[in-house]
């Protein structure tokens, strides 16, 4: 009872310090004096545009506005040193007014007359910079009006520019829609693997972030075009520009026990030649290469030149690393090598090459615990497991990029990538008090040769023609040590392997036309051919005292699948005032063999997808696009296979034997409010899809096994909405984003031979958060997030979770400062006494020499959270999970600057 009390007080001590530490130094921040006030001439009349500079007493300018059409202006000042207003006007007497220091919460200036003189009319030039400058399809950002000084990297920059969305993972969002590319100068270096560079590059020699709409990945189709993709630029300073230079962070555990982290850059980025060299070795959790397969694969939708873009192998099995809904570094509990060696070099005017190299090691601890209570029908049974696995994997990573100007209007690009993934994974599985030790190989080979010529025959036509080989393989190797399948099998086994041979061979050629009429119209004509060949052969075998003891019939596969695509687009956009109205029609004749076990067939279907989309700009702040679609998706190795192949350690799944397309019809429609620059952004999007038909599964749901078949079920409905606004509150300095969505769907299944029964699943979340952009000794981050679950069978299981945080900086000095953020997840379904987790981190940072040398103090999960526990639901179980978190330590670091 005592040590309940004493948990119970030292959470609410918790909740208590944060709670106060925000108060406090709100109320710091907000007791800020309002300066507003009019201006009017010698006749009464509101003056338009008068320049309003907030300075002090040296003539610094502090901030700065524009009067109004009715002459207004505001201010917000957050401290009570002198300071003055100076109002400036083409035409009129320049006037200067001193602030009171009374420390008033609201200034009037109303009845502010500017006397007219006569002057010669001269050019006169005021130089204020503007923190956002919009120009076409381009918006800027000034670096310095956004740092506030404790940033370090790329990330932390953009996660305080207005408009932009970074995820917990660091994919960069505007709105609902991820950028393109980070470049650098101009130049890209990373694709879709951009976190690369944001995670890793110091923030210092940045000048200006640029944010390219209408973005083009090909330059000769810039204007042509019909792009709604972003970009993201950074433009260096220039005393950071065709000279080396870098940094070394080095950072040792001061009482944890073997804790580092090393990065280091080196740089330089020159007119002809760039070369970004970079390293990243830890064992805190930092993530710092992001999603890998996004530089591997990166994934171009329905994009001028990015034939055999999507095509990969699959995976048959995992161990089940997965982990819960937390910062990584929470739950990644690594040791963790990245080398990136890349380089761009301008061999002459018209020829450039890229390189890339990547080489990354990692090993990976997982620590999980918990319960599966399964009910189906009248079948209702509790699985217990208790998992410690380690997963080591080691990538080596090449690309070669050469870009050839024939001429100014003839280019000619190759891309060549070679990939090469190992793994090795184990782990020891108290399965029901069976302990099971499971052993998984896997080695990814990826070649992968790419080639486009593009020729703007014409002012607005452009021709391209682009062709593609891919070959890649993922063999893996599985076994387990114990037997558990006596309900499944009947022979004296004792233990189990599996062997995947999966290998995929991909070509194609496409020829694409786009012609841009005068009038804005837009015609597009592509046509191809793309062969894709899957070879699939697996052997699970029960073993005895490491002997094969059988192969069991029907768990056995050894086929092969190729898919022939013969393929026309047509594609036409008709611009009608402020409406664009898209037309599109695909003809596919496919020719598909299926060759299992030496019993060959074949299939040669014909199929049409048409599509229809209009786009309303209904002004340069409200726009609507909407669209309905007809696809028809041709079934992959993975839905074709006949024998069972184990998915998992007690789950084994299987094909349906034959060819299939499966039909289906979508709709979406987008609302956005607001531009670029606004103080208002607002953004709109609903997608509703139903399936004619689709994969389901029939399944046996044991204590000891599952095994699920691949069947064809009608009818399925998906609806998706989902809103997020952004709002910068001039009067607090303080930008608001919220988000809200729901998504609903139904579908059918068939559960240890029942009859079909119907699942409606939905989900709903919620949310804001409040980043403020003080330029004085104080900022917050503020937030929170609810997500709702339910899950409807013929009973019905739902939870509500919610996470919330509390960021804090303080700028002490221009030498020192610190930050403080905390978290609190709770979770609805879970007992009252594990339903709440807090974590506190802490950094201070010390400037020893400006630009040099820097000591940094690192406190992660201050308050020793050891495990986090979630729950969740799906239509035959409820589970509940509980990790091992990556434990409390705090880091000692140095940074220098070359």
């Amino acid at each position: 009872m005592y040590k309940q009390n004493l948990k119970l007080l030292y959470a609410k001590c918790k909740i208590v310090l944060c709670i106060s530490i925000f108060i406090i130094f709100s109320n710091t921040v907000f007791s800020q004096t309002v300066i507003k006030g009019s201006i009017k001439n010698n006749e009464n009349e509101s003056i338009q545009n008068v320049s309003v500079l907030l300075v002090n007493e040296k003539e610094d300018i502090l901030d700065y506005t524009f009067t109004t059409k009715n002459g207004f202006f505001s201010f917000e000042v957050f401290n009570q040193d002198r300071k003055f207003l100076v109002f400036k006007g083409i035409g009129y007497e320049e006037k200067k007014v001193e602030l009171i220091n009374n420390k008033p919460k609201s200034i009037e200036l109303d009845g502010l007359i500017l006397q007219t003189k006569s002057i010669e009319l001269r050019e006169i030039v005021i130089d204020v910079k503007k923190p956002i400058f919009v120009k076409k399809d381009t918006i800027v950002f000034d670096s310095k009006s956004f740092l506030q000084g404790n940033e370090q990297i790329v990330e932390d920059l953009l996660k305080k520019i207005p408009g932009l969305n970074i995820e917990a993972n660091g994919t960069i969002k505007v709105g609902n829609q991820e950028i393109e590319k980070v470049m650098i100068d101009g130049d890209d270096m990373f694709e879709k693997g951009y976190k690369i560079l944001t995670k890793n590059m110091p923030v210092n020699p940045i000048d200006k972030v640029e944010l390219y709409h209408n973005y083009s990945n090909n330059k000769h189709l810039k204007g042509i075009e019909n792009s709604n993709k972003v970009a993201l630029n950074l433009v260096l300073k220039e005393d950071a520009k065709r000279v080396w230079f870098g940094n070394t962070q080095l950072g040792y555990g001061l009482t944890s026990e073997n804790r580092y982290e090393v990065r280091s850059n080196l740089m330089n980025f020159g007119k002809k030649n760039k070369y970004y060299f970079l390293t990243n070795l830890n064992n805190i959790g930092e993530d710092a290469t992001g999603d890998i397969d996004n530089l591997i694969r990166p994934y171009r939708i329905d994009e001028a030149g990015s034939i055999g873009d999507g095509q990969t192998v699959n995976k048959l099995l995992g161990l089940g690393f997965d982990t819960p809904n937390l910062k990584q570094k929470r739950t990644n509990l690594n040791n963790a090598e990245m080398v990136s060696l890349n380089s761009i070099f301008t061999l002459s005017d018209k020829v450039k090459l890229k390189t890339l190299g990547f080489f990354n090691t990692d090993q990976n601890n997982f620590f999980r615990n918990g319960f599966q209570q399964f009910t189906v029908g009248t079948t209702t049974f509790t699985n217990t497991e208790d998992f410690k696995g380690r997963k080591t994997q080691l990538t080596g990573f090449g690309k070669v990029d050469l870009t050839y100007d024939i001429s100014k209007t003839k280019t000619l690009e190759y891309a060549g990538k070679f990939n090469k993934t190992n793994e090795k994974n184990r782990s020891d599985l108290l399965f029901n008090s069976d302990l099971l030790n499971e052993r998984l190989t896997a080695n990814n080979q990826l070649f992968d040769q790419k080639l486009v010529f593009t020729n703007k025959f014409k002012d607005k036509k452009v021709f391209l023609l682009s062709g593609r080989y891919i070959n890649e393989k993922t063999p893996q190797n599985y076994a387990v040590n114990q037997f558990i399948f006596s309900d499944l099998f009947t022979v004296n086994a004792n233990s189990t392997a599996q062997f995947s041979e999966n290998k995929m061979q991909f070509a194609g050629v496409e020829a694409h036309l786009l012609d841009k009429k005068k009038n804005g119209d837009l015609l597009e004509i592509k046509i191809g051919n793309q062969l894709r060949v899957d070879k699939l052969a697996t052997r699970f075998e029960l073993l005895q005292s490491e002997n094969t003891l059988t192969l069991p019939n029907g768990y056995q596969n050894g086929l092969v699948y190729s898919t022939n695509d013969m393929y026309l687009t047509a594609k036409y956009s008709v611009k009608l005032s402020n409406f664009t109205v898209l037309t599109q029609s695909n003809f596919h004749q496919l020719f598909n063999r299926l060759e299992n076990f030496n019993i060959k067939s074949n299939q040669n279907p014909f199929f049409v997808m048409p599509k229809i989309g209009i786009d309303w700009t209904i002004n340069d702040i409200n726009k609507i696009r909407t669209s309905y679609s007809y696809s028809t998706t041709n079934a992959r190795v993975l839905d074709v296979y006949s024998g069972f192949v184990q998915t998992g350690f007690r789950s084994f799944s299987k094909g349906l034997e034959e060819f299939n397309q499966l039909n289906s019809s979508s709709a979406f429609l987008n609302y956005t409010y607001g531009s670029w620059g606004d103080k208002f952004f607002a953004n709109t999007y609903i997608f509703y899809t139903t399936n004619n038909d689709f994969f389901s599964t029939n399944s046996i749901i044991a204590q000891n096994f599952s095994q699920s078949e691949k069947i064809i079920i009608k009818d399925r409905e998906l609806l998706s909405i989902s809103s997020s606004i952004d709002r910068y509150f001039k009067p607090i300095k303080s930008n608001l984003k919220a988000n809200l969505g729901a998504s609903k769907t139904n579908f059918k299944n068939i559960v240890n031979n029942s009859n079909l029964r119907e699942v409606n699943n939905f989900n709903a979340y919620y949310g804001f958060e409040l980043r403020s952009g003080f330029k004085g000794f104080f900022n917050y981050h503020i937030g929170s997030k609810w997500n709702y679950n339910q899950v409807k069978t013929t009973i019905t299981n739902d939870f509500t979770d919610n996470m919330s945080f509390l960021d804090l900086s303080f700028i002490v000095s221009d030498k020192f400062n610190f930050q403080v953020q905390s978290e609190r997840y709770f979770f609805g379904n879970l007992d009252k006494d594990n339903n709440k987790y807090y974590f506190l981190d802490l950094e201070a940072r010390y400037v020893v020499k400006e630009n040099k040398l820097t000591i940094f103090l690192s406190g992660n999960n201050l308050f020793n959270t050891q495990t986090f526990r979630n729950y969740s639901i799906s239509d035959i179980n409820i589970s509940q999970t509980e990790y091992r978190l990556q434990p409390r330590y705090a880091l000692l670091k140095m940074e220098y600057r070359f």
